[in-house]
């Protein structure tokens, strides 16, 4: 008889155990929610901000040389960046890498663009004709963070 309430107070013992364990990962991951939510709002943002078309209306040329304004527009892509690298931490992985890939592609095109350009005017011009034309890559980036918060809500 002894046996018998051992095993039945062991088992209950265990489930109860369990039962608080799954209670405390839950109550984590329900905390854990809205700071994930914040951190794919700001890598949209992020995205947003350094889409080409965007980040030359909103950053102005300060003289003609087309290498400054490149170099302008590269250290806000890279300040915005840094600002929020530390998101990485609660998102996945294959967000942050195309988030990265979208970053690294974006400077590359303007880039590109800067060193088929006479001055920093026909360079603005330029950044606007050929994404007329094709989508940015932080359009890719945004549909993504967009599809990995769907499946968190």
């Amino acid at each position: 008889m002894a046996i018998v309430a051992y095993y039945f107070f062991n088992l209950h013992t265990k489930n109860t155990n369990n039962q608080r364990k799954f209670e405390a990962f839950t109550q984590r991951k329900k905390d854990a929610l809205p700071i994930k939510l914040q951190a794919y709002e700001r890598m949209l943002l992020f995205c947003e901000r350094i889409n080409p078309i965007k980040l030359v209306v909103r950053i102005k040329p300060i003289g003609e040389s087309t290498e400054d304004y490149l170099q302008l527009l590269i250290k806000n892509v890279e300040q915005e960046f840094e600002h929020n690298t530390v998101q990485q931490i609660y998102i996945t992985d294959d967000c942050w890498n195309l988030i990265i890939t979208a970053k690294t592609a974006s400077i590359n095109k303007l880039k590109t663009i800067a060193n088929q350009s006479l001055n920093t005017q026909a360079f603005r011009e330029k950044i606007l004709n050929v994404y007329q034309h094709e989508s940015p890559a932080t359009d890719t980036a945004i549909a993504f963070i967009k599809s990995e918060v769907k499946k968190l809500i």
